[in-house]
């Protein structure tokens, strides 16, 4: 493996990105073990609901290179606030994490501070070297796909709790509908509840408008650990999981 590559985050996320990683041959370094190495990029999966995310990179920028690009979650927070954090603000692409290794093409944003930057374009070649297309849109909490996501449960989360369908029913109708590979319930356990929340305040937090507010539903799911498939209960159980946290407890 030549290229090697730091990821900040935890969970299903870092899980799913170190596995297509290393089906392209690329290493990932421990935090820790940073500053021993050349690293390609950094990959911070971080959403940036509490204060982590920031203590993390910039701890990261004392360490690497300046040229070295950051792509960093933008479910929560925009690429540009997020580059207000930083010495050098031009080395940040924001991304979204979710299913990345299924996404032929990947959306990234650029910050504010890098508009008129003639190297931010070359930042983008760590993602097509790996086989994906870029597309670059604006710089707003949960860019495109992953707000249309998060939008959509979040108003079948309002219909499941007034009662209006069962979830099954809900799932079935938007799957044979509209012809998606899941139903918006099904599809926030496989991303997980909590990274819809996250976007949907982020959303909230910036523009203030009423539509972008979580459910109250999806918040009590949180409180009770049913973040989704990746903890056995989201809107459905999944068995296999609660088998082995079972297993491991």
């Amino acid at each position: 493996m030549k290229d090697k590559v730091v990821i900040l985050g935890t969970g299903t996320a870092r899980e799913q990105l170190v596995s297509f990683l290393a089906s392209r041959r690329v290493a990932t370094i421990p935090l820790e073990q940073m500053a021993l190495y050349e690293v390609l990029a950094v990959f911070d999966l971080e959403t940036g609901c509490d204060d982590r995310k920031r203590v993390w990179l910039t701890r990261v920028e004392q360490v690497i290179p300046s040229q070295v690009p950051i792509f960093t979650s933008v479910l929560h927070r925009t690429a540009t606030e997020i580059a207000s954090w930083l010495a050098h603000p031009a080395r940040v692409v924001g991304f979204s994490p979710l299913q990345f290794a299924d996404m032929p093409v990947l959306e990234v944003s650029r910050p504010m501070q890098a508009e008129g930057d003639a190297g931010w374009p070359a930042h983008l070649q760590v993602l097509t070297r790996w086989g994906k297309a870029v597309e670059e849109v604006g710089d707003e909490p949960g860019l495109v796909f992953p707000r249309t996501l998060a939008l959509l449960v979040n108003e079948a989360a309002f219909a499941l709790a007034e009662g209006i369908a069962a979830k099954e029913d809900i799932d079935l109708a938007m799957r044979k509908g509209t012809n998606w590979p899941f139903g918006p319930l099904e599809w926030a356990d496989h991303v997980g509840i909590d990274q819809i929340v996250a976007i949907l305040t982020g959303l909230h937090r910036e523009l203030g408008e009423e539509r972008y507010r979580p459910a109250p539903l999806l918040r009590k799911m949180i409180y009770a650990g049913y973040v989704g498939r990746a903890s056995g209960r989201g809107f459905y159980r999944y068995e296999d999981k609660l088998a082995q946290k079972g297993e491991e407890g």
